[in-house]
């Protein structure tokens, strides 16, 4: 079998949305040493094929990063192919809280240098080597101290539209812009205690073992970061400290976890808190857009790119040609966030 997708990928879309099939969206990450990345790669690629799983894997000698969706019947048998891989047996599954099942529409297994690129040096820090974990319950009495450092890793446009009360949100745009951020901003507090939170646990279990090298005394992440702790809270009828929706990387690019609208629309200013990209693919700009601009603007970011995406297809393939924007968010006047002070209480 060919161990790659050969489908086009609004032909897969398209299938997507008009599938009845129940699926799960499923996120997990291991912070291991593999020897081989790129026979591992091969391996779950088949597997992963075999039962149907969607998604987007990477995969590289410091362990693997998962983002997928399994078809609900196939459950069982997806689970039996993880606990047979052994650094993988018995990992903690993060199932998405808000979920349609339209999360992806590809498998996709990627051999990266890194997990999650920081920016830093090789074996420089044990990355196996985390700080403290925290459930729940302590990361509600833990972050209840005036004392504590609540810092949410994500980048600007995911704690744009929801976040942790009291927390610091930095405000960059990548996560190796952000590590370096962390450190020097909270350089004369390294006595403090310092939590840290992200949307499955992966990078700030990352950066807790960062700052745990340089030479932080009190550092703790929450466990399995902001899905699992919405999913305990409710279970364990405790207090949900987050606001908003949670930004997640895929297809739905959101998951509602409070009914509050923190966010703005960056075209009118209205409160609202959908991402969108704009329809013009040459752009494709990630922004927020009301239901009022988007009728406005035809789903684009501007009277230029609504002239644009106007046009016939060829005639938007030919402008396209031989240019590459890449990943463009709106950064437009950033938001009065917390500084890295305590916390208002």
């Amino acid at each position: 079998m060919k161990l790659h997708n050969t489908v086009n990928g609004e032909e897969l879309k398209e299938r997507l949305k008009s599938s009845e099939e129940k699926r799960t969206t499923i996120s997990f990450y291991k912070y291991a040493r593999i020897g081989n990345p790129q026979i591992f790669r091969d391996h779950l690629y088949t597997h992963f094929s075999d039962v149907g799983v969607l998604g987007r894997v990477y995969v590289a000698a410091e362990g693997i990063n998962a983002q997928i969706s399994v078809p609900t019947e196939n459950l069982d048998v997806f689970n039996q192919h993880i606990n047979d891989i052994t650094f993988l047996e018995n990992i903690r599954l993060n199932y998405a809280v808000e979920d349609d099942g339209k999360s992806f529409f590809k498998l996709a297994i990627k051999v990266r240098k890194k997990i999650v690129a920081d920016g830093l040096e090789e074996d420089i820090f044990n990355i196996t080597e985390p700080a403290e974990y925290l459930n729940v319950e302590r990361f509600n009495e833990i972050t209840n101290n005036p004392d504590t450092i609540l810092v949410d890793m994500r980048n600007h446009y995911e704690s744009e539209v929801g976040h942790f009360e009291g927390a610091w949100c930095p405000d960059v745009d990548t996560f190796r812009e952000q590590l370096p951020v962390v450190v020097d901003e909270l350089e004369d507090k390294k006595n403090k205690p310092v939590v840290m939170y992200c949307t499955g646990g992966i990078r700030c279990e990352k950066a807790s073992a960062y700052l745990k090298y340089k030479g932080f005394e009190q550092v703790y992440h929450l466990e399995g970061g902001i899905i699992k702790y919405s999913r305990d809270a409710e279970a364990q009828g405790l207090p949900n400290k987050f606001i908003g929706k949670n930004f997640v990387f895929d297809e739905r690019l959101n998951e509602r976890i409070t009914p509050d609208v923190i966010a703005n629309c960056h075209q009118c200013g209205e409160p609202f808190d959908d991402h969108v990209n704009c329809k013009n693919k040459a752009c494709n700009l990630l922004f927020i857009q009301c239901p009022s601009c988007a009728e406005k603007y035809s789903g684009c970011c501007s009277e230029e790119c609504q002239t644009i995406a106007a046009l016939p297809e060829e005639e938007q393939r030919a402008l396209r040609k031989g240019k590459d924007s890449g990943v463009r968010i709106f950064s437009k006047g950033r938001f009065n966030k917390p500084t890295p002070q305590h916390q208002d209480k």
